[in-house]
């Protein structure tokens, strides 16, 4: 039997138009069941110069789910049953800071997780699971991602706190002042719980955070808009589908599990003995948490 997280396949989350990656090979949209639910959209299969990936438009394609009605355990679910072994996910996001302009990616590292209406674990009642998200993303992707945006001459900031908040509204400005009290550096609404969930589905993750606007701190410049939000991600579509297609090769043939211990997460995170287990939600973990409790 392959050792967990081998050999790789790389899922992708972002937003429409980013899956148009010019060398994609056998392209096909492919609907993938959930039992927690209706993922965002169908996946899209296909190879980039032998490697396969899988493509999720988060918010469905032409964009017709809110933040808090992305259905993250089905999405994330969804790719871990189509084979995905790490997340490189797509995110924009405003700036908390003024040495991170619009048109910068950011390589996050942390989260500061301000949601409250999504579900934020496969595990609960009857099977209850205890996982580390002290470091949420991979430093290993990140170590690539930020390789692969130094040969494109990409404008990135390595390392960075992303605060999640549940929207749709943006933020007030006395909360955009509070968060950069607390040191963030971006802020957006989609990232938790999908990190935290990756997580738990033993998937390795990885954020690139793209600038579009100065959110509503900085007095010099306009509040956000979607408007404003729209042509900066417009105009960073193409870089974006340029870091994929440069990290890509960085990611192929590793042979072993991700050396961060992302693919054994749940190696000592259950906690429900064995015969107070539930049955019917043992039957939903079959992907997510099926390595370990076939073990237990």
């Amino acid at each position: 039997m392959a050792e967990p997280g081998t050999p790789p396949v790389i899922g992708i989350i972002g937003g429409s138009g980013i899956y148009e990656i010019e060398g994609l090979k056998d392209a096909r949209w492919r609907e993938v069941d959930s039992p927690f639910g209706k993922p965002s959209d169908a996946l899209l299969f296909g190879e980039l110069d032998g490697q396969r990936l899988v493509f999720l438009p988060r918010h469905g394609r032409g964009h017709k789910l809110a933040p808090s009605g992305l259905n993250f355990r089905a999405n994330i679910d969804a790719l871990k049953r189509a084979g995905v072994t790490e997340i490189l996910s797509l995110s924009a996001v405003g700036s908390l800071r003024e040495d991170l302009p619009p048109g910068t990616f950011v390589i996050v590292d942390q989260f500061i997780d301000r949601t409250f209406a999504r579900e934020k674990s496969f595990f609960g009642t009857g099977m209850v699971a205890h996982v580390s998200v002290a470091d949420p993303v991979c430093a290993r992707l990140g170590d690539h991602l930020e390789a692969a945006a130094g040969e494109l001459g990409l404008p990135t900031k390595r390392a960075g706190t992303y605060v999640v908040i549940e929207g749709p509204q943006f933020s007030t400005r006395a909360e955009s002042r509070l968060y950069r009290a607390w040191g963030c550096d971006v802020i957006g609404m989609t990232n938790m719980p999908e990190a935290k969930l990756a997580r738990e589905a033993e998937i390795c993750y990885a954020t690139v955070a793209m600038v579009t606007d100065y959110d509503c701190w900085h007095d010099a410049h306009e509040h956000v808009t979607v408007d404003q939000v729209v042509k900066t991600l417009l105009d960073n579509a193409d870089k974006a589908r340029a870091l994929i297609k440069q990290a890509v090769p960085k990611l192929s043939g590793r042979a072993a599990p991700c050396t961060k211990g992302c693919h054994h997460a749940l190696d000592a995170a259950l906690i429900t003995h064995p015969q107070a287990r539930d049955p019917e939600l043992l039957a939903r973990l079959d992907a997510v948490a099926g390595r370990v409790l076939a073990k237990s």
